[in-house]
């Protein structure tokens, strides 16, 4: 922390972090613009590294997990991508307002070619409007059906395809338990990893000491979700590049308890917030309200929140060099908050604290005042 801090931003980066005193002497500032942060928190701008951005609207698709995944691709084929862009680009200007500047968004429809192109061309126009987003292509085994040659046909066919456009960084999978499906998902990775793709596990069924011991043959960058883990999984992650991403809002949702995180914290692995939003099945989007349960429910202290809402996030993007930390040469993705101390976020639950939302060192977003207008 720099108590009475300052930034200078230059071109959309940040070229010097240091006290007040010292920025403003510096010859480069002598002309800069101001915004003043009297009395709150500036801190980086959250990375939401876990989002079902793009999914049908509610009451147009089931549950789109197994079975219910082919609901959801029926009703991606009956809408156009123009709707679907201007319903996830609402979504991510109400998460700039709540001080996210940077989310990951995973297609998942299983094996339909069709939908899932379709959701990633829609996010290959989201790039940057108004955040970063970095797709990730989610691969479903069929719930029915010859397992392994749906896995052959989306490594033959569909990862090239998205590989040549490219319309994704990551290639992540939706754990399951059993020796065949092991035996699908490790030729998927190797797949994936030969075409130039980072890899990440979905692991939100069972336990997953197995999706683990996939996770460092593969050097999977992230391991997502956890129902389950134990301390022998804690010190099997610890001793990997592997970050853990945890979803306290989902968890908060669904009425089931969360993932103590203390056990990976103390075991030394590295830990991610996200949100886990899905415009239908899980719309929480705010990434304080992450911070807020995992401090309330899941043992982390705001310190350790904050971090994994920010810089672990981005590691689990794989642009920690990029993104997650206020240091000179990162983007100036940044966030102004309502409050004194950095402290007060984990009792706010519920409370949008954004003053103001920075990205790439420009202003998105702005509380204004509250007042009566004719309508």
């Amino acid at each position: 922390m720099i108590h009475d801090g300052s930034l200078l931003i230059r071109d959309g980066r940040l070229v010097e972090v240091g006290t007040t005193r010292r920025v403003e002497n510096l010859a480069e500032a002598r002309n800069a613009l101001e915004i003043n942060a009297l009395g709150r928190v500036v801190m980086p701008g959250f990375v939401d590294s876990h989002t079902h951005l793009v999914f049908p609207p509610p009451g147009e698709a089931g549950d789109p997990e197994d079975l219910a995944a082919d609901q959801a691709a029926r009703a991606l084929r009956t809408i156009t991508g123009k709707r679907l862009a201007h319903c996830a680009r609402g979504h991510l200007e109400a998460m700039a307002r709540h001080g996210t500047t940077t989310v990951e968004a995973k297609t998942g429809c299983g094996p339909d070619e069709s939908a899932e192109t379709k959701v990633l061309r829609v996010l290959a126009t989201l790039k940057r409007d108004p955040l970063d987003v970095i797709a990730t292509f989610l691969w479903r085994l069929p719930p029915n059906g010859d397992g392994w040659a749906a896995t052959e046909w989306v490594v033959a066919e569909l990862l090239p395809k998205i590989r040549r456009r490219r319309w994704a960084r990551f290639a992540d999978l939706a754990w399951q338990d059993g020796e065949a499906n092991a035996r699908c998902f490790r030729r998927y990775f190797q797949a994936a990893r030969s075409l130039g793709f980072a890899c990440k596990i979905h692991a939100d069924r069972s336990c997953p000491s197995a999706a683990i011991a996939m996770a460092r043959e593969h050097s999977v960058v992230s391991i997502d979700h956890f129902g389950h883990s134990t301390t022998a999984d804690a010190a099997l992650l610890a001793a990997s590049s592997t970050v853990v991403t945890l979803l306290p809002s989902a968890w908060w949702q669904s009425g089931q308890p969360g993932v103590a995180a203390r056990g990976f914290l103390e075991a030394g692995a590295a830990v991610a917030l996200a949100s886990n939003f899905h415009p239908h099945h899980s719309p929480a989007m705010s990434m304080q309200t992450a911070v807020s349960l995992a401090c309330l429910q899941m043992g982390m202290t705001p310190a350790e929140a904050i971090s994994a809402a920010t810089i672990n996030g981005a590691y689990a993007l794989g642009w920690g060099d990029r993104v997650g930390s206020l240091e000179l040469g990162k983007a100036a993705d940044l966030v102004i908050l309502n409050v004194d101390d950095y402290r007060d976020m984990a009792q706010h639950f519920g409370t949008n604290l954004v003053h103001m939302t920075v990205k790439r060192g420009e202003c998105i977003y702005k509380e204004g005042d509250v007042g009566c207008r004719a309508i």
